[in-house]
């Protein structure tokens, strides 16, 4: 299995453009406000590259334009134009998440229900269930918003990115209402929750292994990070930050993480730091750009929506940009 390339030694490889592919011809660009208009291929010569490009990281396969975690969303975000040139920009890394089924096979799907959300929103799919309490055949068979695309298995999607894009799996709940989210644990709770994860991991890393796309794991979880360094600690991982910068700094440094994972309000210097009132305590003094250069890791920003986040995070300096569109590297003049 290739490893995973960060920021300060990506080299991007070569692809097909979109109209090859037989996908579709135009994309979406967006203004700061968030709405997005129409672009083509027409319209090249009305943007331009920002400069010290980072890693374009498409989030479930750029799921602002495609439906999330999908064969289609992750074919689509694979080609396009190199460079910021171009109105579909091709994804240098291309994010699933990954959660097993009541048979033990891997799909990527984000929620923990097919059909429904935490809170009572309508889910994903047109099937009732948990994921991980529902057979493979009804989960690959459920019907992906609406769109006639269904929940594909980690090996479909792994067979329909080219080697030249990089993979990064974010292991989601493999099925317990007990495990802790985003925390640092305990040794007796991690123990514990280790066991949970084990056969999960093994098999996630096996299937990936046998591909030769660069690869990161992710996870809100340390057991899922803990259980990837004790199968093969040269695999690259990331710690999924969410409301406690410190505890995301635990963990990140108990397992020398290759990659920071966090959310844009928690990067100093950008408009949108610190603004939101689920982060547990004022972020104060604590820059993680300075910190990810001081410790060699890679500060990957989750979920860039507009081309002003992202202006803003890459002068900030951050290695990163997860996001649900391919168009956030270019801003019209």
């Amino acid at each position: 299995m290739s490893q995973y390339i960060g920021r300060r030694t990506f080299v991007g490889g070569t692809a097909a453009t979109l109209a090859s592919a037989g996908l579709v011809g135009s994309a979406t660009s967006q203004e700061s406000d968030g709405t997005e208009t129409a672009t083509s291929d027409a319209d090249d010569s009305e943007h331009e590259a920002m400069t010290d490009e980072p890693t374009l990281i498409a989030h479930r396969g750029f799921a602002g334009v495609y439906p999330e975690n999908t064969k289609l969303a992750v074919e689509a975000a694979s080609f396009g134009g190199p460079g910021t040139q171009t109105a579909h920009r091709r994804a240098d890394m291309i994010e699933v998440d990954v959660v097993p089924t009541a048979d033990g096979t891997l799909v990527t799907f984000h929620d923990n229900g097919l059909a429904e959300r935490d809170g009572g929103e309508r889910g994903l799919t047109d099937t009732e269930g948990l994921v991980f309490e529902t057979d493979t055949d009804t989960v690959t068979s459920a019907t992906v918003l609406g769109t006639g695309e269904t929940v594909p298995t980690l090996e479909t999607v792994m067979d329909s990115i080219p080697p030249s894009v990089a993979v990064n799996l974010e292991f989601k709940n493999p099925g317990s209402s007990d495990l802790r989210f985003a925390e640092s644990l305990p040794d007796q709770t991690l123990s514990t929750q280790k066991e949970l994860w084990r056969p999960y991991t093994e098999r996630a890393l096996d299937l990936a292994s046998e591909y030769d796309n660069d690869i990161l794991v992710s996870s809100f979880y340390e057991a899922a990070v803990a259980t990837v360094r004790d199968y093969d600690d040269s695999v690259p991982v990331a710690f999924l930050f969410w409301d406690s910068i410190e505890e995301g700094l635990e963990v990140t440094r108990r397992y020398d993480c290759d990659a920071m994972n966090v959310p844009r309000n928690m990067v100093q210097g950008t408009p949108s730091f610190n603004d939101d009132s689920y982060i547990e305590s004022d972020l104060g003094d604590i820059d993680l750009v300075d910190i990810a250069a001081d410790e060699d890791r890679d500060l990957n920003v989750w979920t860039v929506s507009t081309w002003y986040q992202a202006r803003e995070l890459v002068r900030a300096g951050v290695d990163g940009l997860i996001s649900d569109y391919p168009s956030v590297l270019s801003v019209q003049d």
